[in-house]
């Protein structure tokens, strides 16, 4: 591999490192993967559910009127950056929230500020009842923390190894790679 593509593993894949929802607690956790346009987490790839982003932008928009990019702001803080919905879904269910009338845009200095409506309010109360983001307990946070910091000092790790490595030491990597990737799903397996 060169250079570029390790770059982009670890630029890429490391800061947006992210669990399925209910990681480490349940199929999907936080983060997440997979799910559809009002599913959709802040990471890519793979499969699971994804936290729902409609009841968490309905929940926010009770607490005070807000842009979509505020609210992508306020779901990651609240969740210490675990959880960042992506655009591609904040913006769409906005729309839709929009679109089936529980939600009002009004449009200032090029951005669009969003409130509930009137008729917005009972679903926005009852998803208030328990965000999305309250899954997110600080044992969690940090569990999620320390595989983070795991993955981030293994991909050092195969870096310098792509790197420095002779063709035989990278050949080795790649092995120990392959058999860390079938333990990992091991461990799942043992636990169905």
């Amino acid at each position: 591999m060169g250079h570029g593509t390790y770059r982009r593993m670890h630029e890429g894949r490391m800061r947006g490192f992210g669990f399925p929802p209910g990681f480490p607690f349940g199929p999907g956790g936080p983060g997440g993967w997979g799910g559809g346009p009002h599913e959709r987490g802040h990471r890519r790839g793979g499969r699971g559910q994804r936290l729902n982003v409609r009841p968490a932008l309905l929940a926010l928009l009770l607490e005070r009127p807000m842009h979509g990019y505020e609210m992508i702001q306020e779901l990651d803080s609240r969740t210490g950056g675990i959880w960042r919905p992506s655009p591609g879904s904040v913006y769409p269910t906005l729309q839709l929230l929009e679109d089936e009338g529980l939600i009002e845009a009004e449009a200032a200095g090029g951005r669009k500020r969003y409130t509930l409506t009137d008729a917005g309010r009972a679903e926005a109360e009852a998803a208030a009842q328990n965000p999305p983001w309250t899954q997110f307990t600080d044992d969690n946070m940090s569990q999620v923390q320390d595989f983070r910091d795991a993955a981030v000092g293994i991909m050092s790790a195969l870096r310098q190894v792509g790197f420095n490595g002779t063709p035989e030491q990278r050949a080795k990597a790649l092995e120990i790679l392959n058999e860390t990737k079938r333990k990992l799903y091991a461990v799942l397996a043992d636990s169905e």
